[in-house]
């Protein structure tokens, strides 16, 4: 999920200590990529896997599967499938390239089963298990109810209950690193914040493109905030966010796995792009891809406000229950020696 700190997911997931950590950092996708092939190479030599798992579209997704093919070694995708049909989205291609050299090929949601037969991906190569994504989500979402985030934020209406609220994130380059988008996002969704306040965890990189092109104008203070307004706030762990996010009027977001989560909670959601390889959220939950435009952005946005608050829809097999399909179908590959 974005806007979140490594070290929170350890923390509030209650996860052990990873056996071994890259420390890769940040750079350059081809820096990057190369740097982890080459820290994860001994690791897969020294520890001998049958199988390495990979998960998504980041860097580390292609690296990590590129290694282990070129060493013997067969590559399961967990999120395979999903296309946006934009080669220029740096994801787009880390997906179409790990699919291409995996042995295993676990799709959350039909779209991706469809991609991959037009690939001319063998069917027996191909299951669809579900998201553990929302597994996580799912686990957590009682535990994430208990979080003070929105106490902090002083959203609580005289008596009880929450006040109306939105939560923005931006993140990718075609959004943040224009200086008409980021202004047009910012100008539609301070004019939607004038009601209410729309709380904006600020990715690092967008934080520092707001400061240069000089639009600090959209943003208010959490400080000095009347209640209203687009509120900046520093990235959350993992429950903060999906506390905040639960109980959210709108979601505006350019994130992918925040479509998915805000369908998942039956939340609106708003997709700051023109296009999704996520489609099942559209389909099934209350996700819209309504592109940049800031009058757009603020039409859609009123008419959600206008409507019951809640979507119950949920793609299929998004029920918790991804994580346990994925290991039956690997402990059989691995029993009749597939892998």
């Amino acid at each position: 999920m974005t806007n979140c700190f490594l070290g929170n997911f350890f923390t509030d997931l209650g996860l052990p200590v990873p056996d071994v950590n890259l420390q890769t950092g940040s750079a350059s996708h081809a820096v990057q990529t190369a740097e982890i092939m080459k820290r994860i190479e001994p690791v897969l030599i020294d520890y001998k896997p049958q199988m390495v798992l990979v998960v998504g579209d980041v860097n580390s997704t292609i690296a990590a599967a590129l290694t282990a093919i070129k060493l013997g070694i067969g590559v399961a995708h967990i999120e395979a499938g999903l296309r946006s049909f934009d080669m220029t989205m740096p994801e787009e291609i880390n997906r179409k390239l790990t699919d291409a050299i995996s042995t295993l090929l676990f799709v959350t949601e039909e779209s991706g089963v469809e991609n991959l037969r037009h690939e001319g991906v063998p069917p027996e190569k191909i299951f669809l298990v579900g998201n553990v994504m929302i597994d996580c989500l799912l686990k957590h979402r009682e535990q994430a109810a208990r979080s003070p985030i929105r106490e902090q934020l002083g959203i609580r209406n005289n008596g009880s209950g929450w006040r109306p609220y939105a939560v923005l994130t931006l993140h990718r380059p075609s959004n943040v690193d224009d200086p008409k988008t980021l202004e047009g996002i910012l100008r539609a969704v301070s004019a939607l914040g004038a009601d209410f306040p729309v709380f904006f965890p600020v990715h690092p990189r967008t934080r520092k493109n707001i400061e240069s092109f000089g639009l600090q104008r959209y943003l208010t203070s959490a400080e000095t905030t009347d209640g209203v307004g687009i509120v900046p706030l520093e990235p959350m762990g993992y429950l903060d966010f999906l506390s905040l996010n639960d109980g959210a009027r709108l979601v505006l977001t350019d994130s992918g796995g925040i479509q998915e989560e805000t369908t998942a909670l039956g939340v609106p959601c708003l997709t700051l792009r023109d296009n999704t390889e996520r489609p099942a959220t559209v389909e099934h939950g209350s996700n819209q891809v309504i592109g940049v435009d800031s009058d757009r952005i603020l039409a859609a946005s009123r008419s959600i406000l206008q409507k019951p608050d809640r979507s119950l829809g949920r793609p299929p097999l998004w029920d918790g229950n991804a994580a346990p399909r994925i290991v039956a179908i690997l402990r059989k590959s691995l029993a009749a020696g597939a892998l």
